[in-house]
């Protein structure tokens, strides 16, 4: 049953991926971000959640996104490992961004269960401080800099040594490639450099996402993931999984449930669920 599921599901992704092919354009290199998020499960306990993020490079447009959206087109990888990454991001809310699309603006495609939203926004500058202050991290000589962008305070670490102003998620801005970036909740850290040319792909094309300005998405974004209710919502958080199929009322037509290294992975539709509850920290406040 694992087989024929897990078969299944490459097979959804795949049919997926090949939906996302329009080139828009070419990485001049690539930059593998490990992130984490300090927040608490539903019983105050601290929680640190991880995952990876992916940064393609270009020459005009940069796209960060979760690595499980880059594997899906650009690596070859077993399929386990890829419903492990998914189902951790699906936890930590983490949006794809394309900066520079289109005609400068950017771009932010989000899946808010069970919808997928579009939202665009001119380009913001961050008005960021440098400081005198520098730190070797990985090998990279970094100056560091400071600013508050939507109401979380950041502290950057970048390195002139790779002349590109690019950083993880919507981070930008500054005389070299972004190399750490903390605040209270967040931290990005760079934790490869790939100088491999991938081509960078636009959002897919499809009737079922909804496109509205990206201040709208981010309030329904804040007030669906800010309620503590959500993670109540079984809809939502399944936090005991009993068989491998079940129907759900509402807009949710199946479920499936995976057994993969002792633990349990939910889909919804071909979605990943959540199973389990975590406070939603916010990378930027509306």
């Amino acid at each position: 049953m694992r087989t024929i599921l897990v078969t299944c599901l490459a097979l959804t992704l795949a049919i997926g991926a090949q939906g996302q092919t329009e080139a828009i354009d070419t990485a001049q290199f690539v930059a593998v971000y490990d992130y984490e998020c300090r927040t608490q499960d539903g019983e105050d306990t601290p929680v640190t959640d991880k995952m990876q993020i992916v940064v393609q490079v270009g020459r005009t447009v940069t796209k960060s996104m979760p690595r499980s959206t880059y594997m899906k087109t650009n690596e070859t990888v077993e399929d386990e490992d890829l419903i492990m990454a998914e189902h951790q991001e699906t936890l930590m809310h983490m949006p794809t961004v394309w900066t520079c699309l289109p005609n400068g603006q950017t771009t932010v495609r989000d899946r808010i269960f069970p919808h997928e939203f579009e939202g665009i926004e001119p380009t913001p500058d961050i008005a960021w401080t440098l400081t005198d202050d520098t730190v070797t991290i990985n090998g990279y000589f970094c100056q560091q800099a400071t600013a508050t962008f939507r109401g979380v305070t950041w502290t950057v670490c970048y390195t002139e040594e790779i002349p590109s102003s690019a950083g993880p998620w919507r981070l930008r801005g500054l005389p070299g490639l972004i190399i750490k970036a903390e605040n209270e909740a967040h931290t990005f850290c760079l934790a490869e450099l790939r100088q491999n040319h991938t081509p960078i792909t636009a959002p897919e094309k499809s009737p079922n996402v909804q496109c509205m300005t990206y201040a709208k998405l981010l309030k329904h974004r804040s007030d669906v993931y800010g309620n503590r209710q959500y993670a109540k919502n079984p809809l939502f958080h399944v936090p005991n999984l009993n068989g491998n199929s079940l129907s759900l009322g509402g807009s949710i037509h199946h479920m499936t449930v995976i057994e993969m290294g002792g633990q349990q992975f939910a889909y919804a539709d071909g979605f990943p669920l959540l199973t389990k509850a975590h406070v939603y920290q916010p990378l930027e406040i509306e």
